[in-house]
């Protein structure tokens, strides 16, 4: 076997744990589609493009309660705006591939895949080889989330309009948030956001994330700040 092969499974192997939450998550989405209105074929798209559980819920409630295209499409990219980081954070391993393969890792690119891809790269700077560890970790999880996806559509199909699906929404968001409730600066950011979120709900376009994000993330980088010039 070889050892491209090796890398690539080994990626599996690894974010093989972190997996666990992604079935149930890609299931209540495909379900929440149904719920929502939208087709088998919208949902399975949003999952093959967009390719993100977080910001795929907002596009789906976003354009069903009629947002603008332009405010689903900024809200999902606001969303989705951390695999910049993670990026600008992969470039230095990364720099030597060619555009193709540096087009189909960023489509690859998840939280899973970054956390196991990232230790791998820290230990193995110098393995020219390394980008399959990645190829195989994100491709994995892409496949399992499509999976995911298309039994939720199916589950959704089949259960009652009266039970409905749609409170799974906040609950989805509320367990994403739970990790983060570790630190205070993390608590203080999500109160800050919610807040804003419902403050500024009734704003124009249903801009109201995008506004609250901004407002929260300006207040977060001069937390970074402040707490960068009391180290000194």
């Amino acid at each position: 076997m070889s050892k491209k092969i090796k890398l690539f499974f080994k990626g599996i192997v690894d974010i093989l744990p972190l997996l666990i939450p992604v079935v149930p998550f890609g299931i209540i989405l495909g379900a929440i589609g149904i719920e929502l209105g939208f087709s088998s074929l919208e949902i399975f798209a949003t999952s093959f493009i967009i390719f993100g559980g977080a910001s795929q819920i907002v596009f789906l409630q976003l354009f069903s309660s009629g947002a603008t295209s332009l405010i689903t499409i900024t809200s999902t990219f606001v969303v989705n705006s951390r695999h910049l980081l993670y990026g600008v954070s992969f470039s230095e391993y990364l720099k030597n591939l060619s555009l193709g393969w540096k087009v189909l890792l960023s489509y690859l690119l998840t939280d899973q895949a970054y956390a196991v891809s990232n230790i791998y790269f820290e230990k193995n700077k110098k393995d020219d080889l390394k980008h399959y560890y990645l190829l195989g970790s994100g491709f994995f999880l892409w496949l399992i989330w499509q999976i995911s996806t298309l039994i939720g559509v199916f589950l959704g199909s089949i259960v009652p309009d009266k039970l409905g699906l749609s409170y799974t929404i906040p609950l989805t968001f509320i367990a994403l948030l739970v990790t983060y409730f570790r630190k205070i600066d993390h608590i203080i950011i999500i109160l800050i956001s919610g807040s804003l979120s419902i403050i500024l709900y009734n704003a124009p376009l249903k801009s109201y994330i995008i506004l609250s994000s901004f407002i929260s993330l300006s207040v977060a980088l001069m937390m970074i700040v402040y707490k960068k010039g009391k180290n000194k």
